[in-house]
């Protein structure tokens, strides 16, 4: 596996593991938890050393998830959390990124993880009552006392990055970013390579749409997150599949999976970029990582850059509630 550096010096692994799914948003849990730290504790053998979750994801269950499967292997690998919501009595009630809220996640998390320091700790979303500058410096605050060692965000507007940075230096960013949602490319992109920063694209394969596995007759259980999101409705699929269509004619003349085909082309956006591609299976775990092997051409990485605008995307991202979270 091929490592990438993000900002401040983090290592990481070119692709890493997106870990919500494992117990949450994507249809019916896993049954067996002994079955999830199997995978996870698989991904090193397939070069993944770069984990992803949050106290929000379950709330608090994948966080326990990942602390107890990586334990015996936590010198080997990059584990990143978050926080910025309150949550009460188990459920997501709004933002919360007070300095008091930070320090108290913060403490509940490295236990959680079964470690003594985190290694990349986001602001999940922008507070608008926090200034960023007050969150910038708590964070700072914890890794001057060696409980953090990297600060990001996510889903952070450019004018939001610059302010943070200003106050503590920001390694990463994580937002949405695949060849079907391209937001970051006017403003944040551009901004994090003026400043050095890595960029963490989450949902690479579009919530699996870029995998080709999904379609008009796909049906979504009811506690995944798809049937909420309006690029995933019959309607919108059906529009879309132009667009996986060509992914996928492409995987095929050079010997490639359409997901292979969509991270190499987030791989090749440049060199501080590290997706996080989540998956249950060790088996799409060894597919993913074999994306580093997929050479794209500057004719094809080209026709990849334009294929959003000259197909169309149809649907939103997210909800209108949850749009509002975002760029902020």
């Amino acid at each position: 596996m091929h490592t990438r550096t993000l900002g401040q010096g983090l290592k990481v692994s070119a692709i890493g593991l997106g870990c919500m799914g494992m117990s949450q948003s994507y249809g019916p849990n896993p049954g067996d938890r002994a079955d999830m730290i199997a995978v996870l504790r698989s991904a090193p053998e397939h070069g993944v050393t770069f984990f992803d979750t949050a106290e929000v994801y379950g709330p608090y269950d994948n966080e326990e998830l990942v602390g107890e499967a990586l334990e015996p292997i936590r010198d080997q690998v990059v584990i990143a959390t978050k926080f910025g919501w309150d949550i009460q009595d188990g459920q997501m009630v709004g933002l919360n990124s007070r300095p008091d809220q930070i320090r108290r996640v913060a403490e509940e998390s490295l236990r959680r993880l079964r470690t003594d320091v985190i290694d990349l700790f986001y602001q999940h979303r922008v507070d608008p009552n926090v200034p960023i500058e007050d969150v910038a410096g708590t964070v700072g605050e914890l890794v001057a006392a060696g409980k953090i060692r990297h600060f990001g965000l996510s889903e952070a507007s450019a004018t939001t990055i610059r302010a943070a940075h200003a106050t503590f230096p920001v390694t990463a960013v994580q937002s949405e970013y695949s060849l079907w949602t391209r937001d970051p490319e006017a403003e944040v992109l551009p901004t994090l390579a003026e400043l050095g920063i890595g960029f963490v694209p989450f949902s690479p394969l579009g919530k699996g749409f870029l995998t080709g596995t999904v379609d008009t007759t796909t049906t979504f259980a009811d506690d995944d997150i798809r049937r909420r999101v309006p690029r995933f409705t019959e309607e919108n699929l059906a529009a879309n599949r132009t667009l996986v269509a060509h992914v996928t004619d492409l995987a095929t003349a050079k010997d490639a999976t359409p997901g292979q085909i969509a991270l190499a082309w987030l791989l090749a956006q440049g060199p501080h970029i590290a997706p996080i591609p989540g998956t249950r299976r060790t088996a799409r775990i060894a597919e993913n990582t074999g994306a580093t092997q997929v050479a794209l051409s500057a004719d094809e990485h080209a026709d990849l850059d334009d294929l959003a605008r000259r197909i169309g995307v149809h649907g939103d991202r997210y909800n209108a509630a949850h749009m509002g979270y975002v760029n902020r």
